[in-house]
């Protein structure tokens, strides 16, 4: 049963009921993520959701730890490209801790200036983990290179010059102009009192900028997809690989084929990259593909995990596989397996408070309405091979290929004229290949 009611200053709310469970996780989802900086204060919406843990008018940090710890639960919060959530996994009876806590954090934190300085250094040794993790690391520099010159290639943690340089009043400043009621919404699943739940989320929420009128920061998402290649040389014996290309927004109705098609080609252990180039010659650690999907565009990744001896060999099977996908599709009875998998792992997924919170949250957020089950497993069971036709056409349009690499080459130059020739890519060398 789900429930749709809004506070008083704006912020929504949507609730899903859940008699049988015997507990309850609220979110806060903000519209807000490093898509809405810029240059002089990437990575400062990460660094707000760290400081909104920091201390309150009313409470340490260790009192905001100690207030959920005491009653078994759960709280945290993550910051991704366009969102931040805040979230608390409790018993039905503590339901009005978690609000409080929440609410507290929301209205009352106090960036002390001390603070600022600490969480600088824990943040900077957070980029430093991710620059010691090549496998996130080639995530970070496909996406500088997919979506330069746009908000979407900046990192979400910020780098190191730019959270050397935040300071308290532009934390302060971007916090009030992008946490605002109208990009908010409140999501509930599990066991409560509705009518209750309302009252006690207007008395913690209701009042957060009410009245004040913020503009939130212009996105700049308006790119050309383009043949690019760029490597991070790095001294380890692996070398990871992506190879990125243009997709689809999240609210497509190509989101589902893409999933479908992507189950048989890459998406899963029984995918066809994985089994011919890992299984069947032993070539690679690791390898996958999946989909991203944002407001105003996507894209389809292929990662890979080898030696670098393997790395042509392994990029020539993948184009193959890129080919004869193009070329042959895929067969019936793996469209019909691959719609099996997706519902499977969507309905054992939705078994979860936390994952069934986001889902109607992110629903409310991205549709103005919620997207129920059924109308998730209708849309995957629709597919057919018209779409997979047309999905595949789109997605492996190597004219748009970018390929981002993080290892020890032992010839780069040698090794990007490999890369453009199997993919025939078609790359401007003053500027645009390997650095």
């Amino acid at each position: 049963m789900y429930i749709l009611d809004k506070l008083e200053n704006g912020i929504r709310i949507v609730m899903e009921r859940i008699d049988y469970v015997n507990s309850v996780t609220i979110g806060i989802l903000i519209d807000n993520g490093s898509i809405r900086e810029d240059l002089s204060n990437n990575g400062v919406s990460h660094f707000i959701e760290h400081m909104l843990f920091k201390g309150t008018k009313n409470r340490t940090p260790k009192e905001i730890a100690e207030s959920i710890d005491d009653i078994g639960g759960q709280i945290n919060a993550f910051t991704g490209k366009e969102q931040t959530c805040y979230f608390a996994k409790v018993l039905d009876q503590h339901l009005p801790i978690a609000i409080d806590v929440l609410g507290d954090m929301l209205n009352n934190s106090l960036f002390l200036p001390e603070d600022i300085i600490k969480e600088k250094g824990v943040i900077l040794e957070e980029i430093n983990m991710y620059q010691d993790a090549p496998e996130d690391l080639v995530f970070e520099l496909l996406n500088d290179l997919m979506f330069e010159g746009t908000s979407l290639e900046f990192p979400i943690l910020g780098t190191v010059e730019t959270i050397s340089k935040l300071n308290r009043e532009i934390i302060i400043d971007y916090f009030y102009k992008n946490y605002n009621p109208n990009n908010i919404v409140i999501s509930l699943a599990g066991k409560f009192d509705s009518k209750e739940v309302v009252k006690l989320l207007n008395e913690s929420f209701g009042n957060f900028n009410k009245g004040i009128k913020t503009t939130l920061n212009r996105i700049n998402t308006i790119h050309k997809y383009e043949n690019k290649i760029k490597g991070i040389k790095k001294d380890i014996e692996q070398l990871n690989i992506c190879l990125g290309l243009e997709a689809v927004n999240n609210i497509s109705e190509d989101v589902q084929p893409i999933l479908v098609m992507n189950n048989v080609f890459g998406g899963s252990m029984s995918s066809r990259l994985f089994q011919r180039i890992r299984e069947e010659r032993g070539l690679v650690y690791a390898i996958d593909s999946h989909l991203s999907t944002y407001d105003n565009t996507g894209n389809f990744t292929i990662y890979a995990g080898l030696n670098p001896e393997y790395l042509i060999k392994v990029m020539e099977l993948v184009n193959v596989e890129m080919d004869y996908i193009k070329k042959n599709l895929i067969s019936k009875e793996e469209l019909r397996k691959s719609k099996e998998q997706l519902k499977g792992n969507y309905i054992l997924g939705m078994e979860g408070t936390f994952n069934r919170m986001f889902e109607i949250g992110k629903s409310i957020a991205l549709l103005g309405r919620i997207e129920s089950p059924k109308e998730v497993i209708d849309k995957i069971d629709a597919v057919t091979m018209d779409d997979i036709q047309r999905v595949v056409n789109n997605i492996f349009d190597k004219s748009k290929l970018n390929i981002a690499y993080v290892g020890e080459l032992k010839d780069d130059r040698k090794t990007n004229d490999e890369l453009k020739n199997i993919f025939e890519m078609r790359i401007n060398d003053e500027g645009k290949s390997s650095k």
